[in-house]
């Protein structure tokens, strides 16, 4: 396999292993730019992950296992909102809490339904998204260069691939051009000013959750119905916390979220494909090192090149209406 090859496999999977990041990181941003704190991220996709993929083994519909996916995802979204927002209750520990109910009751619930071990059935045909080949794909495969990239690169993705690329620009466009984005930022900052001017945060904040359970909804689809073909136990595999390192990293802003994944899948994809090689003067390189070098860059990056992450002003606190 000569260089070229090598480069388009690796871009190619790093494409593959950031969609979940992506999506959850910009579930992530709605919700903390409103000033709730949402560490169950994991929960919630390994949740829909179990939902969408025991809906479709089911019904034999990928679209209907995306709404059931959905459906459980922002359920918990809403228990963590009710806990967050309408109860005042510690927000770390109400993710936390929904992480472990996610993981427990996935395995249960599997084991109940399908006696598998906790996995779902093996899904195949209509029951799972197939690759999306685009117009012209075909034709241009014998263009040098060209012909490869378009073929492997921009077509021949899942459909939920486009959707969470999509994702990036209409969350900008969202969040800093519509009204409804004005007043999600201004209650992650100052929701004793929202509140003056006759807006519910409440009612915002609650929003900005639903959107969060939303996009948790489609990752979670993504990882059992699109790259898998069904569910397994813990399949999410701490990609919630890689998305909330990703959402840190980048500041909370919605471009650099997408940067910041592309990279913590491009780190993946070459462990991946360093597993049993060697480097020169190196030797082979512990694949353990590989998948901990997101995080070791994540630390570094932090802590002396892009300076001081600065969260919501009001984030991680609960709103008191004053009277």
């Amino acid at each position: 396999m000569d260089y070229f090859q090598i480069a388009l496999v690796t871009l190619e999977a790093t494409i593959r292993l950031s969609v979940p990041l992506i999506l959850a990181a910009l579930a992530g941003l709605y919700s903390e730019r409103s000033g709730i704190f949402d560490i169950g991220l994991e929960g919630k996709m390994l949740a829909a992950a179990f939902a969408g993929g025991a809906a479709a083994a089911v019904y034999d519909s990928a679209f209907i296992g995306l709404l059931a996916a959905i459906a459980v995802s922002v359920g918990l979204a809403l228990v963590h909102a009710f806990a967050s927002i309408t109860q005042r209750g510690n927000q770390i520990v109400s993710g936390v809490a929904i992480n472990f109910i996610a993981l427990g009751a996935t395995v249960i619930l599997g084991q109940a339904w399908f006696r598998q071990g906790g996995r779902t059935p093996q899904l195949d045909g209509d029951s799972r998204f197939q690759a999306v080949t685009l117009p012209f794909a075909e034709t241009l495969q014998s263009v040098p260069i060209l012909g490869p990239i378009y073929e492997n690169l921009i077509s021949g993705h899942f459909l939920l691939t486009y959707f969470a690329f999509a994702m990036v620009p209409i969350t900008w466009w969202v969040l800093y051009r519509t009204r409804f984005g004005l007043r999600l930022r201004a209650v992650g900052e100052n929701p004793g000013a929202v509140d003056t001017a006759g807006i519910s945060v409440p009612r915002m904040r609650y929003m900005a959750v639903i959107c969060c359970g939303i996009l948790c909804g489609f990752a979670g689809a993504y990882l059992s119905m699109a790259v898998a073909a069904g569910f397994v136990k813990g399949m999410t595999a701490g990609k919630g916390f890689i998305a909330l390192a990703a959402l840190i990293f980048a500041k909370w802003k919605p471009l650099n979220v997408m940067l910041a994944c592309l990279l913590f899948g491009f780190l993946d994809a070459t462990a991946i494909l360093m597993q049993g090689h060697a480097l020169p003067l190196i030797g082979e390189v512990p694949v353990q090192f590989m998948q901990a070098l997101p995080y070791i860059l994540t630390v570094i990056l932090l802590a002396g090149f892009i300076g001081k992450a600065i969260p919501p002003k009001a984030g991680g606190q609960p709103y008191v209406k004053e009277r």
